[in-house]
């Protein structure tokens, strides 16, 4: 976005470092990467990546802040998934935005998804640096956000996901995580963070009294496991009827990097809820059915995308639904999707192969109250999607060039420094 960097970035760009810099990131994360790649990183202005960050910020609070929100949330966790326990806050942030024009020709960001659950944190780091190594990118151009360097983001990594715990003892847990797509990020943190990664259908549940304590195994031996870097998307475990070794209304004694119940509520789920700038119209299909929400989403269906409210990769949302599309949900289903206003996200990155979409998630990590010191939401660094097509994946736009995953570059910009 910002010409003067990629004009000359575009016109001097050299052939030959973009399968340099896929190797570097297949040597580093020890495993090939399953997705693509862009071919750019890019560069925004300071104060439009500020407005997001504040914008997630200001989102989340207005979520949490609300008694009558978390109270609806709790409803959105399937009653077999839900656990008794709870966490203050999430540990995980990521707020999406796409970027529209606005009337007097200035861009605008506007939501996408709110989740509050983990992204591929340790791969951005590493995406990022190897940008700027590979591409000989102005060093003075920022990557982390709130005032972050590379050791304080890794020092803030460790104190949410590892805490006070032996390495050892704290997993990441997913599902087959050999066969999963993050598995460069599974392995990248594993390294950094000295954590095991562990597939969550083989570990050991132990009743001990009116508790169940979580072991993994490790060369013959079982290992008691004390905290979860928890990367289980729960939608999976019920697409495939996985049964796991404990029940997660079990007394589970264990912590959780990740509460799994934020997985819920913080996610499609909210958007109804929420009133600011930055986000489109959205109703849940019962209550469209009921009449509500504006004209504008019972009008001319090309404006409007149902969406599944738990689904991943933007998989399920219909574009311009129909009658029949519509009809076809069961109406004691209806409560599981949205109705919103489609936005027109605007082509804002020039390349080679003409301008490109921009998705931009921001990432945060909440870390839990220390030494009396209140933990506070801290945004930490960028993810950037770029298509062409109506869905800004990777997945639906891996035959094409100068699209994938990216990160974003900025000039520095000092309302959103960390305090010391």
């Amino acid at each position: 976005m910002i010409a003067a960097l990629r004009r000359p970035f575009n016109r001097d760009f050299p052939s030959s470092a973009y399968p340099a810099l896929l190797d570097d990131l297949e040597r580093r994360a020890g495993t090939p990467i399953p997705f693509r790649v862009a071919e750019t990183p890019c560069f925004f202005p300071g104060p439009l990546i500020e407005e997001m960050v504040e914008a997630g910020c200001a989102l989340t609070d207005q979520l949490l802040s609300s008694p009558e929100y978390l109270t609806a949330s709790l409803g959105a966790i399937p009653a077999a998934y839900r656990l008794s326990s709870d966490s203050a806050h999430p540990h995980f942030m990521t707020a999406d935005f796409g970027l529209v024009r606005t009337e007097d020709g200035a861009y605008a960001p506007k939501l996408v998804e709110l989740q509050a659950f983990p992204s591929v944190f340790a791969f951005q780091d590493l995406l990022a640096q190897a940008y700027r190594e590979h591409f000989q990118l102005d060093p003075g151009l920022e990557t982390y956000l709130g005032g972050h360097t590379e050791s304080s983001f890794w020092g803030l990594f460790r104190q949410v996901v590892v805490g006070e715990h032996d390495p050892a003892e704290v997993v990441l847990a997913e599902i087959r995580p050999q066969e999963q797509k993050t598995l460069p990020d599974f392995l990248l943190t594993s390294k950094r963070l000295g954590i095991p990664v562990v597939d969550v259908t083989q570990t050991v549940a132990i009743r001990e009294g009116s508790s169940t304590r979580l072991f993994y195994r490790a060369e013959g031996r079982l290992v008691p496991i004390r905290r979860i870097y928890n990367r289980v998307i729960v939608d999976e475990l019920m697409q495939k009827g996985i049964q796991l070794p404990f029940d997660y209304r079990d007394d589970l004694d264990v912590e959780w990097a990740g509460h799994p119940n934020w997985y819920f509520r913080i996610s499609k789920f909210s958007i109804p809820y929420l009133r600011h700038p930055t986000v489109p119209e959205s109703v849940f299909l019962s209550d469209w059915y009921e009449g509500a929400g504006s004209e504008r989403l019972h009008g001319d269906r090309e404006g409007v995308l149902l969406k599944p409210l738990f689904s991943f990769a933007g998989k399920g949302i219909v574009f311009a639904p129909t009658e029949a599309q519509l009809g076809a949900i069961a109406p004691e289903e209806r409560g599981g999707y949205l109705m919103q206003e489609r936005m027109e996200f605007a082509p804002v990155i020039e390349t080679p192969f003409g301008p490109t979409q921009a998705e931009v998630r921001i990432l945060y990590l909440w870390p839990d109250s220390r030494n009396e010191r209140k933990g506070k939401m801290e945004p930490v660094l960028t993810l950037v999607r770029l298509g062409r097509g109506r869905m800004m994946g990777v997945d639906h736009n891996r035959d094409q060039q100068w699209v994938g995953a990216s990160a974003a570059f900025f000039p520095g910009f000092p309302s959103v420094r960390r305090e010391k």
